[in-house]
């Protein structure tokens, strides 16, 4: 099956008074239809920027970008309008993302009116037909965000997403700002509405218990740099790269006498200004070793579909692969 996304090499610069910031670093991936690809990292760490990058909120210093074949990487403006009702983006805080001055029908049917969607009435009907899609009663119809809790407000986001059928939904931590009751109910209205839409996902969080209930694959970011990526069960089985091991290490969990084995990191961040060689992680990683802090990682398929960039794994690999008979 071809990905309905693919990126390859994405890079995203900016030019700052200290030097070259390198928020999104040679990232690739793709994503095939109806699946899910989470991204997970630190805050700061370039995922959200990789969405905004995908849908031309920001434009890209360098890399391809291709949506079911078709390299969208520098496109005209009348098809980037053309692109908006196919991709869509669901923002992180639902009170800042809605406009406070129009009602939750207002909200959903603009981007119906802004594609020429049809009559009054047919506007109407799509509106109501997407707000019983995603559990949102009609008598709030004329409802503001302010009277809304959070959980119907991120709804109106997902209905606003959606109103316009596209296939690829960008998802910007939809549910960090809501109670854990209500996010919940978020994940599950959306995996619902995958299957029955057949949406492709890119969700973007720093909770890995979330990112582990809705993703086919996970892919783990830090400071712009893609450190692992493969499908989500294994990443919970069998993390290889010690960051991931260490975030994997802080999810919570109910046995409140029980071992995790926390792993703490210590040490400073590493500059993304103008960065030299080397791993940028390896500051903060107890396998560090001097070719750490020298030669970058190659990000490679370290298994069957497990890839990662990383020293200390690719030694424990080939001391494995020389023990086998």
């Amino acid at each position: 099956m071809e990905p309905v996304l693919e990126v390859r090499n994405l890079k995203k610069y900016f030019d700052t008074p200290g030097g070259r910031l390198h928020a999104v670093d040679d990232v690739s991936f793709s994503v095939k239809k109806k699946q899910t690809l989470g991204i997970v990292g630190e805050s700061g760490c370039g995922k959200s920027t990789v969405g905004r990058l995908v849908l031309h909120l920001l434009d890209h210093t360098g890399g391809e970008i291709f949506y079911n074949g078709e390299n969208i990487s520098k496109i005209s403006s009348k098809r980037r309008y053309e692109l908006c009702s196919q991709m869509q983006m669901i923002f992180q805080d639902p009170m800042s993302s809605l406009d406070p001055r129009m009602t939750v029908f207002q909200t959903i049917a603009e981007p119906l009116v802004i594609f020429k969607y049809g009559s009054k009435d047919k506007i109407a009907s799509r509106v109501y037909e997407i707000m019983d899609t995603v559990g949102i009663a009609r008598r709030l119809r004329d409802s503001y965000p302010h009277e809304l809790d959070g959980g119907r407000r991120q709804r109106v986001g997902i209905a606003r997403a959606l109103v316009l059928c596209p296939q690829v939904i960008i998802c910007d931590e939809p549910v960090s700002a809501l109670d854990v009751s209500i996010q919940a109910q978020i994940l599950n209205l959306m995996q619902d509405l995958q299957a029955h839409m057949e949406l492709t996902y890119l969700f973007i969080t720093h909770d890995l218990s979330v990112v582990r209930y809705i993703s086919h694959e996970i892919m783990v970011m830090y400071l712009g740099k893609v450190v692992e990526h493969c499908e989500a069960k294994e990443l919970f089985r069998f993390p290889l790269h010690p960051y991931t091991k260490a975030l994997l290490s802080a999810v919570p969990v109910p046995d409140v006498d029980g071992n995790k084995g926390r792993i703490l990191l210590k040490g400073e961040i590493t500059s993304p200004i103008d960065r030299a060689p080397g791993c940028r992680f390896a500051a903060r990683c107890v396998h560090a070793k001097e070719k750490c802090f020298k030669e970058n990682p190659r990000y490679r398929e370290i298994q069957n579909g497990h890839r990662a960039a990383c020293h200390y794994v690719e030694e424990i690999n080939h001391m494995k692969e020389e023990e086998k008979p």
